[in-house]
């Protein structure tokens, strides 16, 4: 009787440590993950992710730009945004931007040290391409006009008007694991500063972005983007351009909340009539995003 016991414990144990390592196997196995929005997984470089039909966000997204030829630079621009999804193509969000500027010793700008409200946006998201289970790539077009009065890299006041149109997407290389992002960029801009004349400017380029999904909750990756500046919205007059690289980094804490942070550094440049390395002067030497959010 007492070896019975024994040999019906000891299959009782074998079969709890079977079910046990079936389960966290089970919770390895990218497969019985849940989908992830492919949005914000690849840093600056935005997905094609537009979330479920319904849904709603408050989002503080954080982005600073640091170091210029000469002298202290710092500037951050926050957008405090709320995004709904009306139906399953469409994504709306709309908020305020904050400023602000630790500016010092910076060649062509002023001394400065403020904190400042810095203007207001919305994006238009329209899902063009969905993802199926026959066909991994996933395409969004978005729209972000920009009211600012805040010079976002000078901090001098202005009339700012800017028009950001992308093309955001991504490809889902290995389910649930690993991911690629795509983006095209054309932003153009006008400008009317409090002195002196009016001008337009405009930005183009691209990235592409690699990220892993280490665990289901962690997505680690790195993007390059290569920007062009022009001194007209109709991309006439060139006047540099830089290539950014570096890492990313997703963490989904809750299902309903989760951050992104990346960090771009600029490691090529050129100015047009300008033999000095590195493009300074439209660009940065560094870029940081942190962003939060909480859906609901």
């Amino acid at each position: 009787m007492a070896k019975s016991s024994r040999e019906y414990t000891v299959a009782l144990c074998a079969a709890a440590t079977f079910l046990l390592s079936a389960s966290v196997a089970r919770a390895d196995d990218p497969n019985s993950w849940r989908e992830i929005e492919t949005k914000y997984i690849f840093g600056f470089t935005l997905g094609s992710g537009i979330g479920l039909e319904g849904e709603k966000e408050i989002t503080v997204d954080s982005i600073g730009r640091f170091g210029k030829r000469d002298g202290n630079y710092a500037a951050t621009e926050t957008k405090y945004e709320f995004e709904f999804t009306p139906n399953q193509f469409i994504q709306i969000e709309f908020g305020a931007l904050g400023s602000t500027h630790n500016i010092g010793g910076v060649s062509g700008l002023d001394d400065r040290n403020q904190i400042a409200l810095g203007g207001a946006f919305a994006e238009f998201r329209y899902l063009a391409l969905e993802r199926t289970s026959n066909n991994p790539l996933a395409v969004t077009l978005a729209v972000e006009p920009t009211i600012r009065r805040i010079d976002e890299t000078s901090g001098e006041q202005v009339r700012n008007y800017e028009f950001e149109t992308t093309v955001n997407a991504d490809l889902e290389i290995l389910r649930n694991r690993l991911y690629a992002g795509f983006n095209l960029l054309y932003e153009p801009e006008f400008t009317k500063p409090a002195f002196g004349e009016s001008f337009h400017e405009a930005t183009a380029g691209g990235s592409a972005a690699l990220s892993f999904r280490v665990v289901s909750n962690v997505v680690f990756g790195a993007e390059v983007w290569y920007l062009r500046h022009y001194d007209a919205a109709n991309l006439s007059a060139f006047t540099g351009d830089a290539i950014l690289l570096g890492p990313t980094l997703f963490i989904q804490f809750t299902p309903k909340s989760f951050m992104t942070a990346a960090w771009n550094a600029q490691v090529w440049g050129r100015e047009i009539g300008s033999p000095v390395s590195l493009n300074l002067s439209e660009f940065q030497r560094n870029r940081v995003k942190l962003k939060y959010a909480y859906e609901f």
